[in-house]
C-alpha cells in the first residue's frame, strides 16, 4: 500500500530509496510484523483501514505493540509522516486497542509502542486506575468501536503508587489515591515497605495493574462476556523508565 500524498503520484528515486531501506531495516527488528497491526506493507499507510484491523486477531496486535517497543528501544522507529496520518483518519478511526495508562509525561503510550495516529485509543489517568467512566471508554473503544486488545499499562518510579503508600492528601486526589491503597495492602513484600524503596514502589505498581485489569473485568457487563467469547484481550503491563522495555503480562 502506497502513502498517501499531497502532490502527484509518482515516484522519485529518493522515494524509493527510502522506501528500500525501510524494508531493510523491517526485516531485522521487526520479526513478526507481518502478523501485525497490517503488516509490513502498511509500515507504508497512513493509517489502519477497517479491513486491516478486522483481519488481526488479539494476539497479533499485542506482538505488534511488542514490536513497535522493541523498535522504540533500538531507536529504529518507523518514519512517522503525521500530516498523512492526520488526514488519513479525518473521516473516520479503526484503532486496534485501547490502552489504559499512567498521565506520567515519560511514559506517553503511543511513542514507546511506537503506534501512529488512529492505532490505538488512549486513556490516560494518574495510577491508571479505572473507575466508571474509564470503563465506559473501554466499552465505547471495544463494544462500538471494533477495538480488540486493552492493554492496561503502569510504570516504574510511579508518583501515583508512591502518594498511596505514603496516605498524601490533596483535594480529589485524595479519593483517587484511595482506590489504589488495596493494592498497597495486597503487595506481598519482605522489604522496607516505604516509598523511598524503589522495588517495593515497583511492586505495588504491578499489584496495581492486576487490581485495575480485575475491576475492568468485573465491572463491565460489556467487556467480560467479549473476553470469554475470545472476541478481545485484556492484559497488563509495566513501562521501565529504565531501559525503556515494557513488560507484558495477563
Amino acid at each position: 500500500m502506497h502513502t498517501k500524498t499531497d502532490c502527484c503520484p509518482a515516484e522519485s528515486s529518493n522515494s524509493v530509496g527510502r522506501r528500500t531501506v525501510l524494508k531493510t531495516a523491517l526485516s531485522v527488528v521487526s520479526v513478526g510484523l507481518a502478523g501485525g497491526m497490517g503488516g509490513v506493507e502498511s509500515a507504508y499507510a497512513a493509517a489502519l483501514s477497517k479491513s486491516e484491523r478486522d483481519k488481526l486477531t488479539p494476539d497479533q496486535i499485542i506482538e505488534s505493540l511488542k514490536q513497535g517497543n522493541g523498535r522504540f528501544r533500538l531507536g529504529k522507529m518507523l518514519p512517522h509522516d503525521y500530516l498523512a496520518q492526520k488526514r488519513e483518519t479525518a473521516g473516520g478511526q479503526y484503532p486496534a486497542a485501547v490502552i489504559l495508562s499512567c498521565i506520567d509525561s515519560r511514559a506517553p503510550a503511543e511513542i514507546i509502542l511506537d503506534t501512529r495516529i488512529g492505532d490505538t485509543f488512549n486513556a490516560r489517568i494518574a495510577g491508571n486506575i479505572a473507575n466508571e467512566d474509564l470503563i465506559g471508554s473501554l466499552e465505547f473503544a471495544c463494544a462500538a468501536s471494533g477495538a480488540k486488545v486493552i492493554l492496561v499499562m503502569g510504570h516504574t518510579g510511579c508518583g501515583a503508587i508512591k502518594g498511596a503508600i505514603d496516605h498524601v492528601e490533596l483535594g480529589d486526589l485524595t479519593g483517587l489515591l484511595a482506590k489504589i491503597k488495596p493494592a498497597v495492602d495486597e503487595t506481598q513484600y519482605s522489604g522496607d515497605r516505604s516509598s523511598k524503596n524503589d522495588e517495593f514502589v515497583d511492586a505495588v505498581a504491578k499489584t496495581n495493574v492486576r487490581r485495575t485489569i480485575d475491576a475492568i473485568r468485573n465491572g463491565s457487563t460489556v467487556l467480560a462476556p467479549m473476553e470469554k467469547d475470545g472476541k478481545i484481550k485484556i492484559v497488563g503491563a509495566m513501562y521501565h523508565l529504565n531501559g525503556g522495555v515494557v513488560e507484558f503480562f495477563v
